[in-house]
């Protein structure tokens, strides 16, 4: 039970939720925007959040599309992981979302909810940063690169959400390779997930649950295509260019993440290899 009382709103429109925050705001009450509400409802009943108003962006249409138009594939921020994986629009989204949590929680977790979740895994952002995805910000009729408002986490300003992304129809079927290692189940926080693909002969590549945010790194990109080193060289050296520190908790010591990573990344470039 959620030891609190709110006010729970559910607007039919971008303007009429952002219209709803804002209100709140002026009465000087603490308004959250509510997707697929798991987290919200976990962290409500621990204590570690609390809300005045809360904000359903479930009635709102461009936050439940999931459609090709001409040139891109649109996603609503509402629309669940399973919906996502089921409908086989986008593989490489559809297998790296799908060792989210378990089944059933997966037909309530968002997309726009794990990519703005509090827990530092957000697994779901690694194959639209590979993708060069788009996202449509409330309050903003131009899509804007997802790059410009992530930076470790998505940054918007506290009257904004994540209404949809898109992704360029051209990245859908890219070969690709997605791989999750946990440290005892299948379902389970990761100790390392990789994600990546093939696009004009050079690997992309994104990671989450190694450092204490989900990235990706030209960096790395740029030593994993190098092809004048070996394959263990060129992994061996990417590690070196981690943007932070391997995380070291109770799920995984910062060694054994190494360890585990390594293997992830090696299994990833030959598979990747292989389809040149």
């Amino acid at each position: 039970m959620i030891p609190f009382n709110f006010e729970y709103y559910k607007p039919f429109s971008i303007t009429g939720a952002v219209e709803a925050f804002q209100t709140a705001r002026d009465l000087g009450k603490t308004a959250v925007f509510y997707s697929g509400g798991t987290e919200f409802i976990t962290f409500a009943r621990t204590h570690k959040l609390h809300a005045d108003v809360v904000i359903d962006l479930k009635g709102i249409p461009e936050c439940n599309v999931l459609e090709l138009d001409e040139n891109d594939l649109m996603i609503g921020a509402s629309v669940s992981l399973n919906k996502i994986s089921e409908s086989g629009l986008f593989p490489l989204l559809g297998e790296t979302v799908k060792r989210i949590a378990d089944h059933t929680s997966r037909n309530k977790i968002t997309l726009g909810g794990n990519l703005n979740s509090r827990l530092m895994y957000r697994e779901g952002i690694l194959p639209l940063l590979l993708a060069d995805a788009k996202v449509k910000i409330a309050g903003n009729d131009t899509p804007v690169a997802l790059d410009q408002v992530f930076h470790q986490e998505i940054t918007l300003e506290p009257n904004a959400f994540l209404a949809q992304i898109t992704v360029d129809q051209t990245y859908l079927k890219l070969p690709f390779s997605t791989m999750k290692r946990t440290r005892f189940s299948k379902v389970g926080y990761p100790v390392a997930t990789v994600a990546a693909l093939m696009k004009d002969e050079e690997i992309r590549i994104a990671f989450s649950g190694v450092c204490d945010f989900p990235f990706r790194s030209p960096a790395i990109e740029a030593l994993i295509n190098d092809t004048s080193l070996s394959t263990e060289e060129r992994i061996e050296e990417a590690i070196t260019h981690l943007p932070a520190p391997l995380v070291h908790d109770m799920h995984a010591s910062a060694e054994y993440r190494r360890f585990v990573l390594k293997n992830l990344m090696t299994e990833t470039l030959h598979a990747l290899e292989a389809t040149k």
